[in-house]
């Protein structure tokens, strides 16, 4: 079979690895979507992000759906033909932290291509895949395999929304509209939020937003008033989702948050200067979401039920051979939302 391969910063290769057979409770699936990441783009662009490098050769991919090509033994739920969104998170369930129902955290974490473990966990980017079967999602008639492979990177705005609590008749600061931002303006709104505002540098990115949901978006690089101005009376949101990793559109949320109000950050950048006075006066609550766990059923319930419409948010698709062009568009956010790969 084929599979996506990094090497090291800008070197992708398309390699050919041995398939692999199911065995008891597990499944074999033909993967036919998968997802290009932002960790994927930081493994190809750079080898790594912070202290993360690649140190052997691992196969990239996180995102993805296809279909069940053959059953391991006691596998019943699930048949040949099924197609199904594949959830990554695959923790031991055997360690304190599974234990206390928190399996993102946990301490054996098996994640679809990560570089954090050595050996590195290999990833999903192949023709075929064996997985758990309780990894696998049913994916309904009438949802195409492109948006079922939406479900991974819409469970982790529906993770970070369970960290923010109740959005019902909330006023919603998205700040960073990539395809996480983009995601959490949708579980936002799928959560009853009452009024949506998100912002960014990329008039590109922001006409999206608001096909998506968003009430109002903001151009913070050619209008940066428009968003000090909801700083009036001490703030005007409830809860920001920092979604661009950037310490100037943290801060500038905090001016704009309201007494007692959340700020959850999904993005990931550097070290930033935190003003401590702000978040004392103000008693905001400042929280950390890292992937999920069990918000991939809903994610993928959600899509099924038509109840979100991720379809909007799919800018390009590409063939596994034309592997190198893809992370290169998935790059270029003046072109590029979410860039797929078909398998």
């Amino acid at each position: 079979m084929k599979a996506i391969v990094i090497h090291g910063a800008k070197d992708l290769r398309i390699e050919e690895r041995p398939p692999e057979a199911a065995g008891a409770g597990q499944v074999e699936i033909a993967i036919e979507a998968g997802g290009i990441c932002g960790s994927d783009l930081h493994y190809y662009n750079h080898g790594g992000f912070g202290a993360i490098r690649v140190r052997e050769p691992m196969i990239l991919g996180h995102e993805v759906a296809g279909t069940v090509k053959a059953l391991g033994e006691g596998v019943s739920h699930l048949a040949v033909g099924d197609r199904v969104a594949v959830s990554p998170s695959r923790p031991c369930n055997a360690c304190d932290y599974c234990l206390k129902g928190q399996q993102s955290h946990c301490l054996n974490m098996r994640f679809y291509g990560s570089a954090m473990p050595m050996p590195h966990i290999q990833g999903a980017f192949r023709q075929r895949l064996i997985a758990e079967h309780w990894q696998c999602h049913k994916v309904a008639d009438g949802i195409s395999i492109n948006e079922a492979a939406f479900a991974e990177p819409f469970a982790v705005t529906l993770h970070a929304v369970a960290r923010a609590g109740s959005l019902l008749g909330k006023r919603v600061l998205v700040t960073g509209c990539g395809p996480i931002g983009a995601l959490a303006i949708i579980a936002a709104r799928a959560h009853g939020a009452r009024e949506i505002v998100a912002t960014d540098v990329m008039d590109t990115v922001l006409n999206k937003a608001r096909e998506i949901g968003a009430d109002r978006t903001i151009n913070v690089a050619s209008e940066p008033e428009a968003l000090s101005a909801y700083g009036a009376n001490k703030g005007y949101f409830d809860v920001q989702f920092e979604a661009s990793g950037n310490g100037q559109a943290m801060r500038a949320g905090l001016e704009v948050l309201k007494p007692r109000s959340v700020l959850v950050q999904l993005g990931l950048g550097g070290d930033v200067t935190i003003p401590q006075n702000v978040i004392v006066a103000k008693e905001i609550e400042m929280k950390g979401t890292f992937r999920f766990h069990e918000e991939f059923g809903l994610a993928v319930d959600l899509i099924n039920q038509g109840r979100v419409d991720v379809k909007p948010l799919l800018t390009g698709i590409y063939g596994i051979d034309d592997a190198v062009a893809a992370f290169d568009a998935a790059g270029d956010r003046s072109k590029s939302m979410k860039v797929q790969l078909s398998f």
